[in-house]
């Protein structure tokens, strides 16, 4: 079992002490690591979290099905790290339909908020976040998918691709250029759905972690002028709000894949016989231990700042930056060294370690690359030194 006093630092209230004791207890005859079938499994896990209630925690508002009229981040950040300790697909399942939905949670109409957000709390409609182009990933500003007013509508035309739940979503938030100004100005936000004329699922894309992904294509896909989140010229702001919530939960992810592996690491450590003691006893073993350890405190401790200080209101770019780098690359770090711990059989598919191995390696790209926070977070530092006059 994992260490858990981290749950008694002061960045948490009873209330999220509590929450993590629920879901721990729900997980268990809730949520199995065997997927055969990756859509099926994840439609599964969608309704089931709603369910039980987990998904009123990634939707903001009370009067469309939230459990605070804000996010509360490190009500995300727990269960997050809770359930990719457990399972990564359960984590996804979760956390998409916080992303996916986080442009309405923040920007939606009263109208939007109530069809959309009522079904996604609910686990009765899957969400995905449509932003990232065969062209223009981290570079949000090259974006190319276009957004035309024509009367009472919008035509869209253009391809987005790595979409997570592409394929399965009954909704897209679509981000697309409306060209009010060069660059990250001329660009909206959309919610379309599913079955919008125009719209297709263009690819599914395999991965070493399998998760629902595709490529869409839209050609001449007609949507209302109501579909647009927020105002014209906005969508730039929409995406790098929603991405700040959810960048943190990023690295909450990554931890409790770390916290994982290390358990994996010392029940393999303290069990494994060789020359007359056990893999435990040598010095060599207890340097990886501690700095195994050691990396998932200092990964908490930055990623429960960043949750801590969003939730008091602050803007956390550089802080979720901070986290969501220093959470995904040390958690590569930790479970590489339970790989080799377990040894050979670390490498066998389908061992816990060697699904770990997989399911990391997408969180150090995934909502912005570790060299894109790197930028981030200089950008910030030197930011703040210059108005500090110095």
């Amino acid at each position: 079992m994992s260490d858990k006093s981290y749950l008694d630092w002061p960045f948490f209230e009873e209330r999220h002490r509590q929450l993590q004791a629920e879901l721990e207890r729900w997980i268990v005859g809730n949520v199995t690591a065997h997927h055969g079938d990756t859509d099926g499994a994840c439609r599964d896990l969608v309704a089931r979290l709603g369910k039980a209630g987990w998904l009123r925690y990634a939707v903001g508002g009370k009067d469309c099905g939230g459990q605070h009229d804000s996010i509360d981040t490190r009500a995300i950040c727990l269960l997050r790290e809770t359930l990719a300790r457990h399972d990564g697909l359960a984590d996804f399942a979760f956390a998409m339909q916080g992303l996916g939905s986080g442009a309405l949670t923040l920007h939606g109409s009263p109208e939007q908020r109530q069809h959309y957000l009522t079904k996604v709390a609910a686990g009765e409609a899957i969400a995905a976040f449509a932003l990232s182009e065969p062209g223009s990933g981290s570079d949000v500003a090259a974006m190319e998918c276009t957004a035309r007013a024509d009367g009472n509508d919008y035509v869209l035309d253009g391809e987005k691709t790595w979409i997570s739940n592409g394929g399965i979503a009954d909704f897209y938030v679509v981000f697309a250029r409306t060209g009010e100004a060069a660059g990250s100005r001329g660009l909206s936000a959309f919610v379309v759905d599913a079955d919008a004329p125009g719209f297709e699922i263009a690819e599914r894309i395999e991965v070493i972690a399998p998760h629902p992904l595709a490529r869409l294509r839209f050609t001449g896909c007609r949507i209302p002028r109501s579909a647009m989140v927020g105002t014209p010229g906005q969508g730039f702001k929409v995406a790098m709000q929603t991405l700040d919530i959810f960048r943190t939960s990023v690295a909450a992810a990554a931890l409790g894949f770390a916290r994982r592996a290390l358990d994996e690491a010392l029940n393999r450590a303290t069990k494994r016989k060789m020359f007359n003691q056990t893999l435990a006893d040598f010095q060599i073993t207890q340097m990886k231990l501690a700095q195994m350890a050691t990396a998932i405190d200092s990964s908490a401790l930055l990623t429960y700042r960043a949750a801590w200080l969003r939730d008091q209101g602050q803007t956390v770019t550089r802080e979720a930056a901070m986290a969501k780098m220093t959470a995904t690359e040390s958690a590569q770090q930790v479970i590489d060294a339970a790989v080799q711990i377990w040894g050979g059989l670390g490498v066998v598919s389908g061992h816990p370690v060697e699904k770990l191995y997989r399911e990391i390696r997408a969180l150090r790209i995934y909502e912005g690359a570790t060299e894109v926070q790197q930028l981030i977070i200089a950008r910030q530092t030197l930011a703040a030194y210059s108005q500090s006059g110095q």
